[in-house]
């Protein structure tokens, strides 16, 4: 990979890839550096919603289709841990604690003040919000690729906010105009 670095990318499974945890998953790189990576599963809902994280944190939200809005596994590491995908506040400087800028329109905000703003309908207009993250240690991630595990692809941002959950694996294999579909499950090496 020589230094390219995939931090704001998508990276979607490979059929191959059986892992229970990654199988069909779709992970937007939010931070790769020569130290690793850490991402998050875009397509993974919990059975939780967003109103039982609001209750454990004696928040109250008055937008019921906020309390409804599916709360998604985000990885398999500390999966007790909340992480907020949005776009950034308005003006572009987020006032919350402790927020990552993944591109200029991409932001992951991973303080408890960024649901209080969200409750009190103060927060992001769109947000996804997941507990977890996937996580790679130096290389690891670059192997993976290199064993075909994954493809990653540029971000967009209609697969995180607003394409089903269901169908963003092969929406987002379709922004490079792969169909898994048509897609044969042999892997080759040229």
């Amino acid at each position: 990979m020589g230094g390219a670095y995939l931090t704001n990318q998508l990276l979607v499974a490979m059929p191959t890839l059986v892992d229970p945890n990654f199988a069909q998953t779709v992970t937007l790189i939010c931070e790769h550096t020569d130290k690793g990576a850490l991402g998050i599963v875009i397509n993974r809902p919990l059975t939780m919603a967003l109103g039982e994280v609001f209750a454990q944190l004696s928040l109250t939200a008055s937008d019921p289709a906020l309390r409804d809005r599916p709360v998604l596994r985000g990885g398999p590491v500390q999966q007790d841990r909340g992480f907020v995908l949005h776009p950034p506040a308005a003006g572009g400087t987020d006032p919350w604690d402790s927020t990552l800028k993944v591109s200029a329109s991409l932001h992951v905000t991973t303080s408890r003040d960024i649901l209080g703003s969200m409750a009190r309908g103060e927060g992001p207009a769109q947000a996804v919000v997941a507990l977890g993250y996937a996580g790679w240690d130096a290389g690891q991630l670059e192997e993976e690729i290199r064993s075909n595990a994954w493809l990653n692809v540029p971000v967009d941002e209609a697969i995180i906010f607003e394409t089903p959950f269901e169908r963003r694996w092969h929406a987002a294999a379709r922004l490079i105009g792969i169909d898994f579909g048509r897609l044969s499950s042999q892997a080759g090496h040229a």
